[in-house]
């Protein structure tokens, strides 16, 4: 094994790091200003596109356990941005619904993708491109894990 294979500049593991730690930072202003944190922005992204979800569905989509999933929600809940509700038809699930004041808080999102992936100094195709990679990195990583 060479050494450099252990130069932490050569690690893919650091750079995802290091990328996700700055685009995280890139985004809390706009976060901020909307109130929400990154995890709780995410939750939101997927009501904003879905409408109500089963709490399993909404850890499925962000891959999130519920013990992660659970104190994000009761967050959100609290500010007035969700609500949580049994199902009738089951009661051990949990369906999350936008409140009225949640749904509104999209109008306001509307500019954050825009205004931030104009900050990372790269263009609509790169940014594409990188996109892509990543979900296809997370997928091979996956497929591999089970």
């Amino acid at each position: 094994m060479a050494a450099d294979e252990l130069k932490l500049e050569n690690q893919v593991c650091f750079a995802l790091y290091a990328a996700s730690r700055a685009v995280t930072s890139l985004y809390r202003p706009a976060l901020d200003a909307l109130g929400l944190t990154y995890p709780q922005y995410l939750v939101m992204l997927v009501l904003w596109e879905r409408g109500p979800v089963l709490v399993k569905e909404l850890g499925q989509a962000l891959d999130l356990d519920s013990g992660t999933l659970s104190p994000l929600l009761k967050r959100l809940e609290a500010a007035g941005l969700v609500r949580r509700q049994r199902c009738a038809e089951d009661e051990r699930a949990v369906r999350v619904y936008p409140t009225d004041e949640g749904g509104a808080l999209r109008d306001r999102a509307m500019s954050v993708p825009r205004k931030l992936s104009g900050a990372t100094g790269m263009g609509l195709a790169e940014l594409e491109a990188l996109r892509e990679n990543l979900v296809r990195l997370t997928e091979e990583i996956t497929a591999q894990q089970d």
